[in-house]
């Protein structure tokens, strides 16, 4: 996927908060150790340094949520994840999300903090981030 379609994507799955802009997903792309799983329907942006894993974004099209593409898609990014190194991966999530909580926490993920106000949506109140993380297996 180029920067415009993981732009367009993110715009469709988060459009209550601001979504990245094209010149951004390029940015982030250029760094090494940051890598991208997915299509257009369900993209996870992973960025690693030396062991540590954090999932930057996760995105689902509204029109292929509850399908199981997140979770596919997270495995093959905790899979590629092991290969650049990593032992370890996180990700905040957003505490009102109880869709994404369920996918991480069925998925190993174990809340290690809580960021209060983190996100700011575009109409409310901000909304506190949940710290999640988990071990990777070995390969």
């Amino acid at each position: 996927m180029n920067p415009t379609e993981l732009a367009e994507l993110h715009a469709l799955a988060f459009s209550a908060t601001r979504a990245w802009s094209a010149a951004e997903f390029a940015n982030l792309l250029e760094h090494k150790g940051t890598f991208v799983v997915g299509d257009t329907r369900c993209l996870v942006l992973v960025r690693t340094v030396a062991d540590e894993a954090e999932i930057l974004t996760l995105a689902t099209h509204p029109k292929h949520r509850r399908q199981g593409l997140a979770r596919r898609e997270l495995q093959a990014a905790e899979q590629t994840a092991t290969a650049f190194g990593a032992t370890s991966m996180f990700l905040e999530v957003a505490e009102d999300n109880k869709p994404a909580i369920s996918l991480y926490q069925g998925a190993q993920y174990q809340q290690v903090g809580r960021r209060p106000g983190y996100y700011l949506p575009k109409d409310g109140a901000p909304i506190a981030a949940l710290v999640l993380r988990k071990e990777l297996a070995a390969t």
